[in-house]
């Protein structure tokens, strides 16, 4: 019996989440495709039917991580009724909820250190998603894209330290300090 129309598409979708999730927890080297499939409900063996490479799963993870990250945080812009709506993004991704949800949380910070050491086409794909997440921040913040790039150095340096740091108490500081340079950064 063939599968219903779709079905493809709906398992690469299946898939890449779960890749997504997994680099977000793990990183790139450290889980493998096996794991993926597993995390996605499937088996190995059909994982090239959807995918040249781990390197091309890795592309398509990170351009759906950041569309999940922009997602999320569009939300969090459009709660605003009154006041800048990019506080509310800096808010959001600056907490101690995305700090300690690295499985949905914003995957830049998670990868970054082993993109640089990664493959043209994934570097590529990153350097785009990177350059999606600027415009994101400019737009909403209303500031052009020097500032909008400075905002997401900041916002991401400041969850990887928050992330890394063993100390409970240094980690929230770092996240406070954190939210109050990056509101500096594009006072409205």
């Amino acid at each position: 019996m063939p599968y219903p129309e779709g079905h493809k598409i709906k398992v690469r979708g299946k898939i890449i989440e779960s890749a997504a999730q997994a680099f977000r927890t793990h990183g790139i080297r450290d889980i493998s495709v096996p794991a993926i499939m597993k995390g996605a409900g499937l088996t190995h063996g059909g994982f090239y039917s959807h995918f040249e490479n781990k390197e091309q799963l890795v592309a398509e993870a990170c351009r759906y991580a950041i569309s999940d990250t922009i997602a999320l945080l569009q939300e969090a812009a459009d709660e605003v009724k009154q006041g800048p709506k990019i506080h509310a993004v800096i808010q959001y991704y600056l907490s101690q909820q995305h700090r300690d949800r690295t499985e949905i949380g914003c995957i830049i910070p998670a990868l970054s250190s082993e993109i640089s050491r990664s493959s043209e086409e994934v570097r590529y794909t990153f350097t785009q998603e990177v350059e999606r997440m600027i415009d994101f921040l400019s737009s909403v913040a209303e500031v052009d894209k020097a500032t909008a790039s400075a905002l997401l150095s900041s916002m991401v340096g400041t969850l990887l330290l928050a992330r890394s740091v063993s100390d409970a108490m240094l980690s929230d500081s770092l996240l406070t300090a954190g939210r109050q340079h990056a509101k500096e950064l594009v006072k409205t």
